[in-house]
């Protein structure tokens, strides 16, 4: 008891499951199994009325089935009637001829030399089934009737020979007998394996010969209602012991712990230890295999209860490393001990995992500011025409018509431009400043065709701190809104306003000129 508190804790005890021994599970009222601990169903059939004549359309597999002193008891009599039946039937052709009255009269020929009454005949059938021969009692030629009597005597006598014999043969081979060296645990556990819940219990083979192509089965034996409201008693649910990964395919030579894991998948989904004080079901299990020795197929049941299952403990280790081979301590076979384990079942658990945590639970106030987003679009608004610019330029924002068209088109072009820019660049820009390189340098660059190129009011724009990148932006602040300032008239956007006229060419401005002179002349 020191080593294994050493081995695995202060915190673990051993627990035996013997039930003579200390632990003790809630005590229940047993009810009844559907198969036993030792693998037989507890099932019979009845009324079956006129089906009755099924079992003999298969007299051999019914012999087999029945139990040994049925089948001694056939076969006693099976023979004795047999034998009873021949030797009167050579005791009725010995009558019929008359040899009963000259059974002493050396000169008379009989049919069964020596046969004179029913004894006689009887040794002689079982000298001549068993081929004995003592050479005392032969038919003799001047008998056809024995003759063929004895011809059906030796074909009957083989075929229920081959029945006989061949039945108590098969009874005798049969591997039932092999699942007795065949152990299971006496209660399943419930308990944490690589971090999941799982439900175990441990097979276990005395022989050594192996079990070859061992396989392992699980079924669960539950009532319940569909949603139809059809009851079905004792339905039968399938448990994944490893079906998909192996896992149950075993080799069978040394105590095995089968597993099955608790999962959304799994029937024991919502199975918690408090429930598990209420619920009625039985858990068959199911192992086969071809015997090594004589190739037949073994099968071993047992059968695991609601009180059988054991929630926070686990198998005790009984497999240990001597001096040159591996030694099985088969006495701590169904011991168990007991580990932490949560009460809870997995779903309530998945439940609990999938609940927000209060740390990562968003403000309203930083949902609401990052709820807005911002268009990474300019606004046509942003941009004045050129006759507003004149008209704020005073008189010498009046052009001729043919410059009134250039600026036009220049003002559509430049719309164009601005709207492909910003869709393929995503900036914000109000301003010449927050205008992309390639609008300033269309702005700032003098050219002939100045007066074509729109100006922008300069907006005032109140920026605040972005959480995310430029291309998906949300303002923490409500949106601002965008003012119009007066611009200073030394910007070069202004040219239009203030001295339209240098930004012209020499030929134009001379235009111009002459144009003012003549006003001013005759004002």
């Amino acid at each position: 008891m020191a080593a294994l508190r050493r081995k695995f804790g202060e915190d673990y005890q051993v627990v035996n499951t013997n039930r003579a021994t200390t632990f003790s599970a809630p005590v229940k009222k047993k009810r009844q199994r559907f198969v036993e601990k030792n693998g037989r169903c507890n099932v019979q059939h009845g009324n079956l009325g006129g089906e009755t004549s099924r079992y003999l359309s298969d007299l051999f597999t019914t012999l087999v089935d029945l139990k040994w002193r049925w089948n001694l008891l056939i076969f006693i009599l099976t023979y004795t009637i047999a034998w009873l039946v021949m030797a009167s039937m050579w005791w009725i052709i010995a009558y019929i001829r008359g040899d009963l009255n000259h059974g002493h009269d050396p000169s008379y020929t009989p049919c069964v030399a020596n046969v004179y009454n029913f004894p006689s005949a009887f040794l002689f059938f079982i000298e001549t089934e068993a081929t004995i021969g003592y050479g005392y009692r032969y038919i003799t030629e001047k008998c056809p009737e024995g003759i063929i009597l004895f011809l059906f005597q030796s074909l009957m006598g083989s075929i229920v020979d081959a029945f006989l014999i061949g039945c108590m043969f098969i009874k005798m081979s049969q591997p039932k007998k092999r699942a007795e060296t065949l152990m299971f645990s006496q209660d399943a556990v419930i308990s944490q394996r690589d971090g999941r819940l799982c439900l175990m219990f441990r097979v276990g083979n005395l022989r050594n010969s192996h079990m070859v192509s061992a396989q392992i089965r699980c079924k669960l034996i539950k009532s319940r209602q569909t949603p139809e409201g059809e009851f079905l008693p004792l339905d039968q649910c399938e448990l994944d012991v490893g079906f998909g990964t192996g896992a149950d395919q075993l080799f069978l030579v040394s105590p095995l712990t089968i597993c099955h894991e608790i999962n959304p998948k799994s029937p024991f989904f919502d199975l918690s230890q408090r429930s598990l004080m209420n619920e009625q079901f039985e858990i068959v299990v199911i192992l086969e295999g071809i015997v090594e020795t004589t190739g037949m197929t073994c099968q071993a049941r047992t059968s695991y209860t609601e009180d059988e299952v054991l929630w926070g403990h686990r198998f005790l280790p009984v497999m240990s490393l001597e001096e040159g081979f591996f030694r099985v301590d088969y006495s701590q076979f169904h011991s168990t001990f007991e580990v932490p384990t949560p009460p809870y079942s997995v779903k309530e658990q998945e439940e609990k995992n999938s609940l927000p945590s209060p740390q990562s639970t968003p403000t309203p106030a930083l949902t609401e500011s990052h709820g807005a987003r911002r268009d990474r679009v300019f606004s046509v608004d942003c941009i004045n025409t050129s006759e507003e610019r004149g008209r704020q330029g005073g008189a010498g924002g009046r052009l001729p018509s043919k410059l009134q068209r250039m600026s036009s088109s220049g003002k559509e072009d430049l719309q164009r431009k601005v709207l492909l820019l910003s869709s393929q660049h995503a900036e914000k820009a109000c301003s010449t400043g927050d205008l992309p390189m390639k609008l300033q340098r269309l702005s700032s660059s003098p050219s002939p065709g100045a007066q074509n190129r729109l100006q922008l009011k300069s907006l005032k724009v109140g920026f605040e701190p972005m959480t995310q990148s430029t291309g998906d932006l949300y303002q923490r602040s409500p949106p601002t809104t965008l003012s119009p300032t007066p611009v200073p008239m030394h910007s070069p956007l202004l040219s239009a306003g203030g001295r339209l006229e240098d930004n012209l060419p020499p030929k134009l401005r001379k235009m111009n000129a002459d144009r003012f002179v003549s006003l001013s002349l005759s004002a």
